[in-house]
């Protein structure tokens, strides 16, 4: 008899036990679930839409709380091509220590630099079909540029969190796999200054009943100057043809 009732107990230490194991994985699966947050940017020149359209806003959500539990925007290995002199595509969002490559499509050389926040660097001349790599290993915006053609211009922008997107040319943006939290809401948009875009941060919580950012309008400066100086900070010269620097040999 005592056998029979210490082989019940045994039972039901082991049933307990895992009820307690199945009702800790309940918070780890409700935790996993994620929602796709969604919207539009309207890029705005005063009352009017711009002329430059609503392609190429950056989006992103800073989480405030452990439900963002992935901190870090995952690295990846992503390309900037250079192609009838220009980069493609023009804006670019990767996370901390993505690595960056940027091939040559151009029947003529290219030299690739920036001298900004996100990385500064060199890349030198480099012919048709030749190709460099780059790794991103801190937050930061940084402008591309080439020193023989002024006409070309790109941004890196390199991001801490995983949870970003780009508008589409119509202004749509989608930002996937979210989990439920809160979130600081951050835009970027080459023709916007800082301050105004500081301005349209906010925090927001994300949910699956609130996963719209609804309508952003972002305006665009009138002030901002895209010009820029050659990686010496001198005006660019005009290319000679007969230049193998600049022809393919």
């Amino acid at each position: 008899m005592t056998k029979l009732c210490t082989i019940s107990a045994f039972r039901n230490i082991g049933r307990m036990l895992l009820l307690l194991a199945l009702a800790a994985e309940i918070p780890v699966a409700l935790h996993a679930e994620t929602v796709n947050v969604t919207g539009r940017v309207d890029v705005v020149r005063g009352k009017k839409k711009s002329p430059s359209g609503n392609s190429n806003v950056v989006v992103w959500l800073a989480p405030l709380n452990s439900a963002g539990h992935a901190q870090l925007a995952p690295s990846q290995h992503a390309r900037l091509i250079q192609k009838n002199k220009i980069f493609e595509p023009h804006v670019l969002v990767v996370g901390v220590g993505s690595v960056v490559e940027f091939p040559n499509r151009d029947p003529f050389f290219h030299n690739v630099f920036s001298l900004f926040e996100g990385k500064r660097f060199d890349l030198g001349l480099y012919e048709s079909g030749g190709t460099r790599l780059v790794r991103f290993d801190r937050a930061g915006i940084c402008y591309i540029f080439c020193n023989i053609h002024p006409e070309m211009s790109a941004v890196v922008m390199v991001l801490s969190t995983p949870y970003y997107t780009v508008s589409d040319r119509s202004g749509q943006i989608a930002i996937q796999n979210v989990p439920p939290g809160r979130y600081m809401l951050h835009l970027w948009y080459e023709g916007s200054n800082e301050g105004e875009l500081n301005a349209l941060s906010r925090e927001i919580t994300v949910s699956e009943m609130n996963a719209s950012l609804g309508n952003l309008r972002i305006p665009e400066s009138d002030t901002i100057h895209l010009a820029h100086k050659n990686k010496y900070g001198r005006d660019y010269e005009s290319p000679n043809p007969a230049n193998s620097a600049y022809e393919r040999p």
